[in-house]
C-alpha cells in the first residue's frame, strides 16, 4: 500500500514547503525590522538612510557653529550692560536737620566695572545731582565715603552674579 503519506517525495515537499514558509516569515520580520530602522521616506536601502543622516549632521554642525558664534556676541553684550546697581541715601546735612535721608548715590557698572555713579544733595532750597563715570570700579573725580559706599556694594553685587 503506497499511499500518499508514506511517499517520500510527499514528505520532501512538505519539509520543502515548511522551509519555505519558514524563510518567508523571516524575510517579511526582516523587512519589517529595515523599514523601522531606514531613517528617510525615500531610504530603499540603509545607504540611503546612512546618507540621510549624514546631511542631516552636516546640517546640526553648521546650525551648532552659527549658534556658538551667535552667543558669543551676545555675551560680549550682556557683559558691557549694566549688571549691578546699589543706591546709599543718607543725610548731608547731618548738624542742622535739612534734608533728611533725600540725598543717594547710585552705582550703576557693567560686569568690568564701568559705568557711572549719579549722586543727589538735597536740601530745602535745592537738588543738586551729579554723574561721575566709573571705569575698572573706580573714578577719575574724588568720591565721598556714601558714593564709594554704592560703588563698593555694587562690585559685591557683580561677584554674586
Amino acid at each position: 500500500m503506497n499511499t500518499l503519506l508514506t511517499n517520500p517525495l510527499f514528505d520532501g515537499i512538505i519539509v520543502l514547503a515548511l522551509v519555505s514558509v519558514i524563510q518567508f516569515i523571516l524575510i517579511f520580520t526582516m523587512w519589517r525590522k529595515m523599514g523601522r530602522f531606514l531613517v528617510d521616506i525615500d531610504s530603499k536601502s540603509i545607504t540611503d538612510s546612512l546618507a540621510s543622516v549624514s546631511g542631516d549632521l552636516g546640517d546640526l554642525k553648521a546650525f551648532r557653529t552659527e549658534l556658538e558664534d551667535y552667543l558669543s556676541t551676545v555675551e560680549k553684550r550682556v557683559r558691557k550692560g549694566i549688571r549691578s546697581v546699589h543706591t546709599v541715601r543718607f543725610n548731608p546735612w547731618q548738624g542742622s536737620g535739612d534734608g533728611g535721608n533725600q540725598s543717594f548715590a547710585t552705582a550703576f557698572m557693567n560686569e568690568e566695572g564701568d559705568g557711572i555713579l549719579i549722586s543727589s544733595l538735597y536740601s530745602r532750597e535745592r537738588v543738586s545731582v551729579f554723574g561721575k563715570p566709573l571705569k575698572k570700579h573706580a573714578s577719575e573725580h574724588e568720591l565721598s565715603a556714601e558714593e564709594k559706599q554704592a560703588v563698593e556694594e555694587a562690585r559685591k553685587g557683580l561677584k554674586q552674579i
